[in-house]
């Protein structure tokens, strides 16, 4: 498919879904990390798991960083295509570089100024969260801070909300909102819990955030990576989405 063909179809599919992906009730869902560029390791988790009963939820992140960059976005898309209600693509600070610059870009910066454009576009239609039936809840970074969950399909890219969910990291401290660092806002274990309640959720799956456990916060926290290019063994998240989880115990964290 031309790569002209593959955008018009992609914004198509994505302008028709919103912000705030509900999974149904029946089946399972696998959570994939950043894969940055890493696409072997998404070829593994499409030929396991491309089939009933489950579901694949990535959480952003698919260029920069690893060396096919561009070759791992173009699959997804044509799996998303081909599987538009199994495969869902969320957006990371990765794909946010039209509106806040970051380094390394390596692939941002191998593109032409109209390319940049058109996949600037693109990655602004993709949906920032996915939310669960039985207590779960999946996004890049950390938490917004809005009265309900609906209200992530009013984000903007660019705005405070899309802000803290792509590029928001999570402390073990106790604080509330503990500033920015290298541009990054801190949240600890306060702002988590205050906001989980809200949403009356148990358990956060993200990614994003290389230096945290991979699991904090009463083990309501799970931070997993699936690419190579930070650590040699990559993570994906299982859940049954006919069972209730309340905790990283009731979901299969696996090594690929």
């Amino acid at each position: 498919m031309e790569l002209k063909d593959l955008f018009e179809k992609a914004e198509e599919v994505f302008g028709k879904e919103p912000r705030l992906i509900l999974l149904p009730s029946k089946g399972k869902v696998v959570f994939v990390g950043d894969t940055h560029g890493d696409l072997e390791a998404v070829e593994k988790v499409i030929q396991r798991y491309l089939k009933k009963p489950y579901r694949i939820v990535f959480l952003g992140d698919y260029v920069d960083r690893g060396k096919y960059s561009e070759e791992n976005i173009r699959y997804l898309l044509r799996c998303k295509l081909e599987h538009p209600e199994e495969v869902f693509l969320l957006a990371g600070n990765h794909e946010g570089f039209m509106v806040k610059e970051f380094y390394p870009a390596n692939f941002w910066t191998s593109l032409s100024l109209g390319e940049r454009e058109e996949y600037g576009r693109l990655f602004s239609k993709f949906p920032v969260a996915v939310t669960t039936q039985n207590g779960m809840l999946a996004l890049h970074g950390a938490l917004p801070d809005v009265k309900a969950l609906e209200d992530l399909n009013q984000v903007e890219l660019g705005d405070e909300h899309w802000e803290r969910v792509v590029w928001g990291d999570f402390l073990e401290s106790g604080t509330d909102y503990a500033g920015e660092l290298w541009g990054r806002p801190q949240f600890g274990r306060e702002y988590f819990s205050r906001l989980m309640e809200r949403y009356q959720k148990e358990v956060l799956v993200r990614s994003h955030q290389p230096g945290a456990p991979l699991v904090m916060f009463d083990k309501r926290c799970i931070t997993i990576f699936t690419s190579s290019v930070y650590l040699p063994i990559r993570t994906i998240a299982i859940a049954d989405l006919e069972k209730d989880v309340r905790s990283s115990d009731d979901v299969v964290l696996e090594k690929i």
